[in-house]
């Protein structure tokens, strides 16, 4: 049996040798088609999709849009004008997130450096996991971390960049347990007393998401808290961390955030730092959204005090506009506490006995293998404009900001939540029909349909987008970030003529 098999596998073997002679891939075919689809994009995404006179969408609804794309996949591929007429599609259908009008989410806008730079990793297509296969990104990644740190204040310390913000947090959430309970590594949660983490009720969801998936608990997350802006009470923190002491827990880590998602509130950092301290508390500080404040003489006092903090987790790919994804953890720890907690020391990686030294082998620090290269787009955009630029970008949507309130003043139908601290405006449209109807009895409940039905109009009619929310007992009101580079005073007044123009009916 064994013999016929042997047969067979080189009967099998020498009629394969004839198809060894030609690469699968014919290389001036997939250059020609890389060059017409780039043409695509940047007819489609760049230059249609930031002008402000095309739509942000294209709205389809989801039956029709599957099949308008035909996704399906099939045994043989297609010829090269229907693919090209599938990246036509995609690009035609895809909300545009660079234009101008786009004020959805807090990665809208676009820097032309940076794409460049996302790109240029994307052609490379390399693993940040080892010096040998990422020698430059490795030492750009590291230059890239020193130089945020300095902007927070320190003088040392590690960092990772990390796929979003949410891992971000999570890291640091583990790496605040591995230091106060270390044997959690080999031991598991089975070696651990009952944790508490403290954190303000307007914080990002991702604090609850990482107390979960740690096994710390989502019933061990203890909200403190917050002021009408979504600022954590401080007096309220220690109260809590007390009596969480008094209930057989243990605190491990106060999570505070700069630049909530919905307000763009900032935690009191200075205060809080005072009370980890006399608790003996990780300090994190969830900077996703504000963290780049820090570039602006005019505002980073908002974050005074974020240097005594242990974490700190900044999302360049939002207010910078550094693009999808890039998000640094940022560590005042001196210890290699992120390569202690998180390796597992793979033989086939990280040789101790290579040419060069291995410290520059980081892949150990991350609890990834495969970990793309988020640095150069930032680094690119940074070698580009400076940090003067970058300064210039900041004190700039600050400025949009408060045109935006000032306008909504000068307006009836638009009512603040409250002053913002940051580029976040949120506010409830009111219209005609439920002006001076405040007091009655189902008032509520029909302004918090107008948000929804303002929307629903807008991306069907694919003028531009903003998000909307409710928040504790406030009913559903809409939440417009301006910071794009592309913005212009202009497009503010556009936003608050097409809030007008789509509710005035309601």
């Amino acid at each position: 049996k064994q013999s016929n098999l042997r047969s067979s596998f080189l009967q099998n073997y020498e009629a394969s040798l004839r198809d060894l002679n030609e690469p699968l891939i014919d290389h001036a075919e997939g250059q020609f088609f890389l060059n017409e689809a780039f043409k695509i994009i940047m007819e489609e995404v760049l230059s249609n999709g930031t002008d402000i006179k095309q739509k942000v969408c294209e709205w389809k609804e989801p039956e029709e849009l599957a099949l308008l794309l035909d996704l399906g996949v099939r045994e043989t591929g297609e010829p090269r004008d229907k693919l090209l007429q599938r990246v036509r599609d995609v690009a035609k259908y895809s909300i545009k997130t660079s234009h101008p009008h786009f004020f959805n989410q807090q990665y809208g806008g676009v820097d032309y450096h940076s794409l460049a730079g996302r790109f240029l990793t994307e052609a490379l297509n390399t693993n940040l996991f080892t010096y040998e296969v990422a020698p430059v990104f490795v030492l750009m990644e590291n230059e890239v971390l020193r130089g945020l740190r300095q902007l927070v204040g320190w003088t040392e310390g590690d960092g990772i960049f990390c796929p979003g913000g949410s891992t971000s947090n999570m890291y640091a959430m583990n790496l605040a347990r591995y230091q106060r309970f270390p044997q959690v590594k080999s031991q598991g949660v089975w070696a651990l007393p009952r944790l508490s983490i403290f954190t303000s009720p307007e914080s990002h969801y991702s604090v609850k998401k990482s107390a979960a998936f740690l096994g710390i608990g989502l019933d061990n997350v203890i909200f403190v808290k917050v002021d009408d802006r979504g600022r954590m009470i401080p007096e309220d923190l220690d109260e809590k961390i007390e009596l969480s002491k008094s209930q057989d827990a243990v605190p491990f880590l106060v999570s505070c955030t700069s630049g909530t998602t919905v307000q763009g509130g900032f935690d009191p950092l200075e205060h809080i730092a005072d009370i980890c301290d006399k608790h003996k508390l990780w300090m994190h500080v969830d900077a996703c959204w504000g963290g780049s404040v820090l570039f602006s003489k005019k505002h980073r006092h908002l974050m005074k005090g974020v240097d005594r903090a242990n974490s700190v987790a900044w999302n360049p790919h939002k207010m910078l506009v550094a693009g999808l994804q890039c998000s640094a953890l940022l560590l005042k720890d001196t210890t290699n506490l992120l390569k202690q907690c998180h390796s597992a020391n793979a033989t086939y990686l990280f040789q101790q006995d290579k040419f060069y030294d291995v410290n520059l082998d980081i892949g150990d620090k991350s609890v990834q293998c495969s970990r793309k290269v988020d640095c150069l787009k930032l680094w690119l955009m940074w070698k580009a404009v400076g940090s003067t630029g970058l300064e210039e970008r900041v004190d700039k949507a600050f400025i949009h900001a408060r045109y935006l309130v000032e306008q909504m003043k000068k307006r009836e139908g638009f009512q603040l939540l409250s002053m913002p601290d940051f580029v976040n405006v949120c506010f409830w449209f009111v219209p005609p029909s439920l002006r001076g109807k405040e007091g009655t009895e189902d008032y509520q409940e029909k302004l918090a349909k107008v948000a929804p039905v303002i929307k629903e109009r807008m991306m069907k009619q694919g003028t531009m987008m903003v998000g909307y929310q409710p928040l504790g007992n406030k009913v559903n009101f809409f939440r417009v970030t301006v910071f794009s580079p592309l913005l212009s005073q202009k497009d503010m007044d556009f936003f608050l003529d097409e809030i007008e123009r789509l509710g005035k009916d309601l």
